[in-house]
C-alpha cells in the first residue's frame, strides 16, 4: 500500500490526475514500470494533465481535418439537394380528399431548427468542456453531431425530391382560389406560387422531425453517457433527463401533423431517420451509454493507452469488451455506491478519503 501511496504523491502522476473516479479497475504503470492496480473508488480518475482547445485544439483537429471536409462537402450537397426541384407526381381529383387541408404556417419555424438541433447541444458540450476541461470530448461530440445533423439531412431531403408526395394543404398551394383545374389525363394544372408548389410536393419525410431527432437525439445519447444512466443503480431521476430532448423532438413531429404541413407517416418516417442516424453517429465516437466507459470518447482512452497511463490488456478489456474487473465485494461496493454520485462524467465525493487526499496533495507539487 506505502508504494502505491508513493506513486500517488510522485510528481508525474499528479500531472495525470483530474476530478473523476474510474469507473473501473485500472491498472498503472509507476516510474519503474511496476504495474499497480487501483481498484475503483479509491482514486480519480486518470488523465495525461489537461486536454484543453488551446493545448492541444489544433492536434486534435488535424487528425480529423478528412472528417472536417467531408461535412463541408455534405453540407454543398445538402444545398443543391434542398434547391432543385422535387419530383411532381401526379396528382388526380380523387386524391384532393387528404389533401385540402388549411394552409397555415409554421408553429416551429424553419430558422429555429439549427437552434434547437444544434446550438443547444453544443452549449451542453461546452458546459461539459469547461467541467472536465478534454478537449477530445468536445471535439468529437460537436464533429459527431455535425454528422449526424448533416447526413439526415442530406437524406431527407434526397427522400423528398425523389418520392414528390404532396403536402396535406397541397390542394390550396395549387389553387389558392379555391378553383381547380386538370389537364386531359386528370392531373392537376397548378396556377399558384411557383416556389409553394414546389414546397408542397416535400412531404414525405418530415425534415423537422428528422433534423429535430438527430440533433436532439445526439444530445439524448451524450447526456446518457455522461451521467451514467444504466450504471445499474436504479436512479430513474436520470432517465428524466434524457427524454427531455426525445420529448422536444417528439413534439415538434406532432406540431407538423398539427400544422399540416405532413402526414403523420411523414412524422413517423423522420422520426425513425434522424434517430437512426444520430446513433450511429454517436457510436462512431463514444461507447454505448451502457458501457462502463460511455462517460467517455473513444479517442480519449485510446490517448490514455497509446501515452502508457493505462495497459492496452485494460484499454481493451474495458473500452472494447466491457469487462470490468472484480476486486472488490459486493458488500463494500453497496457501500460506496451510497457514498459516490456522478454527473457528467465527474464523480461528486466527500475528501474524507485518506487517498483522495494524498492525490489533492500530489496535484500541488
Amino acid at each position: 500500500m506505502e508504494s502505491v501511496l508513493d506513486f500517488l504523491r510522485c510528481k508525474r502522476f499528479s500531472e495525470y490526475v483530474s476530478g473523476q473516479t474510474l469507473t473501473s479497475t485500472a491498472i498503472l504503470l509507476s516510474p519503474t514500470n511496476t504495474p499497480l492496480i487501483i481498484q475503483e473508488g479509491t482514486m480519480r480518475e486518470v488523465q495525461l494533465g489537461a486536454h484543453t482547445v488551446r493545448s492541444h485544439g489544433v492536434t486534435v483537429a488535424r487528425k480529423h481535418m478528412h472528417d472536417w471536409l467531408i461535412l463541408l462537402l455534405l453540407l454543398v450537397l445538402e444545398i443543391i439537394l434542398f434547391t432543385i426541384h422535387p419530383f411532381y407526381r401526379f396528382v388526380g381529383k380523387d386524391m384532393m380528399t387528404d389533401l385540402k387541408y388549411p394552409l397555415k404556417s409554421n408553429t416551429v419555424p424553419v430558422w429555429a431548427v439549427p437552434i434547437y438541433a444544434v446550438l443547444l447541444p453544443m452549449v451542453v458540450f461546452i458546459l461539459v468542456y469547461f467541467r472536465r476541461r478534454d478537449v477530445y470530448d468536445l471535439h468529437h461530440a460537436i464533429l459527431g453531431l455535425f454528422f449526424s445533423v448533416l447526413i439526415t439531412a442530406v437524406m431527407t431531403d434526397a427522400i423528398k425530391d425523389a418520392v414528390g408526395r404532396p403536402r396535406p394543404d397541397f390542394f390550396w398551394r395549387c389553387f389558392p382560389d379555391g378553383k381547380d383545374f386538370y389537364d386531359a389525363l386528370g392531373n392537376v394544372i397548378c396556377h399558384g406560387d411557383k416556389s409553394v408548389i414546389r414546397e408542397g410536393h416535400k412531404s414525405f419525410p418530415s425534415g423537422h422531425t428528422s433534423w429535430s431527432f438527430a440533433g436532439l437525439g445526439f444530445l439524448s445519447l451524450y447526456l446518457s453517457g455522461k451521467i451514467q444512466v444504466f450504471d445499474q443503480r436504479g436512479h430513474a431521476a436520470k432517465l428524466c433527463l434524457v427524454f427531455l430532448p426525445l420529448l422536444a423532438a417528439a413534439l415538434v413531429g406532432v406540431s407538423r401533423v398539427d400544422d399540416y404541413w405532413h402526414h403523420w407517416q411523414d412524422v413517423f418516417a423522420g422520426g425513425l431517420l434522424g434517430l437512426v442516424i444520430a446513433t450511429f453517429c454517436y457510436l462512431q465516437f463514444f461507447p454505448p451509454p451502457y458501457h462502463s466507459e460511455g462517460w467517455g470518447p473513444y479517442a480519449y482512452f485510446k490517448m490514455l493507452e497509446e501515452s502508457g497511463a493505462i495497459t492496452s490488456t485494460t484499454a481493451a478489456a474495458n473500452i472494447h469488451n466491457g469487462h470490468v474487473m472484480q476486486t472488490q465485494s459486493e458488500g463494500r461496493q453497496d457501500d460506496e455506491d451510497e457514498n459516490n454520485h456522478t454527473f457528467m462524467g465527474l464523480a461528486l465525493t466527500g475528501r474524507s478519503n485518506s487517498i483522495d487526499e494524498d492525490v489533492e496533495a500530489g496535484r500541488r507539487y
